[in-house]
């Protein structure tokens, strides 16, 4: 059976960002339809502000594939190829450990109190053992029925695959791991931050 790759993109992370980006527009236009000269003034924290909001919650990125997983978060895109991963953790956000460093998926963060006071033993169902503690304890944030459970379960259920295949067995190649910078984007901000405060310093 051929690999079905998975994307997954929070859908309210995604929709916060088109508000935001709509709301910061809009002000921009009545910026300058009011006076021109106070929107080349006063329009860049506003740019600046759809700007953040777009990298922090339209871009993270999760996506499960045949030969790795890459995570884009804010200012980076990490690969990291399945014979890298060491331990599959949830407790702040799906977070995948290598021997090289972790990888925090900003597009599963671990849920809130008020998400996990309502789970049964049901949500638990099917969790991987590798997902266990020291005394078989399980976190909330691994329950199936959340996002970085959902996920972390998607990606052990793989992982544990191909390792008990001996598919892992050829081991790491420490080379196949990488991480790229989203240097047009940290550009833009840093740009952004100074002229907001020039607009409104001088």
């Amino acid at each position: 059976m051929a690999f079905q790759e998975v994307v997954y993109r929070p859908v309210f992370g995604r929709a916060l960002a088109v508000i935001t980006v709509v709301v910061c527009a809009v002000g921009v236009v009545a910026l300058f339809w009011g006076d021109p000269a106070a929107g080349l003034r006063y329009a860049w924290p506003i740019i600046l502000v759809a700007v953040v909001a777009w990298a922090l919650f339209w871009r993270p990125t999760l996506r499960v594939q045949q030969h790795g997983i890459t995570v884009e978060n804010v200012f980076r895109t990490y690969f990291v190829p399945w014979p890298a991963i060491r331990q599959i953790d949830t407790r702040y956000s799906l977070t995948l450990h290598t021997s090289q460093r972790k990888v925090s998926v900003w597009a599963a963060p671990a849920p809130g109190r008020h998400r996990t006071l309502g789970l049964a033993s049901k949500d638990f169902e099917g969790v991987g053992e590798s997902a266990k503690g020291e005394y078989g304890e399980l976190r909330p944030a691994d329950a199936v029925s959340t996002p970085s459970g959902n996920l972390a379960q998607l990606i052990r259920g793989r992982w544990e695959e191909l390792r008990e295949t001996g598919l892992l067995a050829a081991g790491e190649d420490p080379e196949a791991e990488t991480v790229s910078w989203h240097y047009a984007t940290i550009t833009a901000i840093a740009l952004l931050v100074a002229a907001t405060a020039i607009g409104l310093l001088v």
